[in-house]
């Protein structure tokens, strides 16, 4: 390494690599200090960082201090009955009220020991090799460790990132983070505060067990809830519910995708208000394999390709437009009653009508009425819930009209975006690397929900032909 003069008078020998644009910072003399001084110096920050531990465990000083005064203060074996005692109190606690325990107790210990010994352990090294820490003047600079979270399945580290990250470097980075901490998955998700996000770090798929068809709700509960409707299970536990009340829905999944446990799934958790007569559901099969089992379940049913099911769809719009007539200006909000039932119009195959129908008349007609419907029949109380394997444009020019979209097993990367939106895939959804055997990836698929841009891995419960048989006993008992 060069050396240069710092200046004409000036005897100081400095790197010839130094920053001329840095400011001149005084360094004192350390090998003139005493020895005295460089030890009261040393003392003073180790004092510093021992207070700022004892800042940031408040909860482990007092834990430990109040045993140490109660050994002191009591004596050994009187302390060691009182922990013997604490200790039966939450094996009874973790007994009897396990799912409390856990969320108490459990998950908050796991969190702490990952955070020291998983996270803040191979931090440093991660992040370096990563390309995420910033060196300057020999100085490392490394983003900030500020929480982490835990459940069954994933670990959630909240983290400060440097002034001048954005989450998109750290979205490039994804798969690096991902095996830098033994996780099978890394996503990167944004916080609520600028400069800190989140990173979803998946130990293992909570997803990979197909689902049972879910319960369906007492034969008293007519008062289904049209904007939670349960058909799953998300991958951080908690159930799967899909709203249909102001929304039209898209399906979008190659073949044996289980595209079919979904449409099954909405017409199990409508079973009840069907029953009581403020649901209809009406079923468009074109292939007459899918929902041709469970015709009976429907209040209407069609698969007549010579003209059959657009008459359906055409029957939905004059329906819409009567209930339009009767409740412009009266009322805003749709309430479903045994006289204006809330409706679902189910197609599968949706691209069979507006693509690969022989007849052109059929094409148009069966387009103009699904554009009607999903363009205005949100506010009066019908939804279009459709499902197709290509999500093409030149497939269905109508998919923007579906304010709900899911992305199951897709066959491209790019397909991933057309249904879910522009960076979706970007934000993790990898639709297109489901698993294609049925037991492990068929119903499982991306959502994006109300309250996030990130989409959310889900699976839907499966529905046996035995369950949707036992479905339409349940409707023919209230006949």
């Amino acid at each position: 390494m060069g050396l240069r003069k710092n200046a004409p008078s000036d005897n100081v020998m400095v790197p010839a690599t130094a920053d001329p644009f840095e400011s001149p910072k005084w360094a004192p003399p350390i090998w003139h200090m005493p020895p005295a001084l460089v030890l009261v110096v040393n003392l003073v920050r180790a004092l510093v960082r021992l207070a700022g531990f004892l800042a940031r465990h408040p909860i482990a000083v007092v834990i430990v201090g109040g045993l140490g005064g109660l050994t002191y203060a009591l004596g050994w074996r009187l302390v060691a009955v009182l922990a013997a005692f604490a200790a039966v109190c939450l094996g009874c606690w973790a007994a009897y009220w396990w799912d409390s325990f856990v969320r108490l107790v459990g998950y908050p210990a796991r969190a702490r020991w990952r955070h020291l010994f998983v996270y803040r352990r191979h931090w440093q090294p991660v992040m370096v090799m990563s390309g995420l820490a910033f060196y300057r003047n020999a100085r490392e600079y490394l983003p900030v460790i500020k929480r982490v979270a835990v459940t069954a399945t994933t670990d959630r580290v909240l983290v400060k990132m440097l002034s001048g990250q954005a989450p998109g470097i750290w979205r490039d980075h994804a798969e690096n983070l991902a095996h830098g901490f033994g996780a099978a998955l890394c996503r990167i998700r944004t916080a609520s505060r600028p400069g800190y996000l989140w990173l979803e770090l998946v130990r293992r798929d909570a997803l990979a067990e197909p689902l049972p068809a879910l319960p369906v709700g007492a034969e008293d509960d007519h008062a289904v809830d049209l904007s939670s409707l349960p058909i799953g299970r998300r991958e951080d536990g908690s159930t799967w519910r899909l709203r249909l009340l102001g929304t039209h829905v898209l399906i979008a999944g190659a073949t044996g995708a289980g595209k079919g446990s979904i449409l099954w799934g909405l017409v199990r958790a409508l079973l009840p208000a069907v029953r009581a007569g403020l649901v209809q559901v009406w079923g468009i099969d074109p292939k007459r394999m899918e929902l041709a089992f469970g015709r009976d379940v429907f209040n209407r049913y069609s698969d007549d390709a010579s003209g059959g099911m657009v008459e359906l769809l055409e029957a939905a719009v004059t329906e819409m437009q009567k209930r339009a007539a009767r409740f412009g200006g009266v009322t805003r909000t749709f309430i479903a009653t045994a006289a204006d039932p809330f409706i679902v119009v189910m197609v599968d195959e949706l691209a069979f009508l507006t693509a690969y129908c022989p007849e052109r008349d059929l094409r148009k007609r069966a387009d103009a009425a699904l554009a009607t419907l999903t363009s205005q029949g949100r506010s009066v109380g019908i939804c279009v819930v459709g499902a197709l394997q290509d999500p093409r444009k030149d497939v269905i020019n109508i998919r923007n009209l579906f304010p709900t979209r899911i992305a199951l097993r897709l066959d491209e990367a790019e397909q991933v975006d057309m249904v879910l939106g522009d960076g979706a895939r970007d934000r993790s959804a990898l639709a297109d690397q489901i698993s294609p055997i049925p037991e492990v990836g068929a119903g499982v698929g991306y959502i994006r929900l109300e309250d996030s841009p990130d989409p959310v891995r889900v699976r839907a419960a499966f529905v046996s032909d035995t369950d949707i048989a036992a479905m339409a006993g349940y409707l023919a008992e209230a006949a």
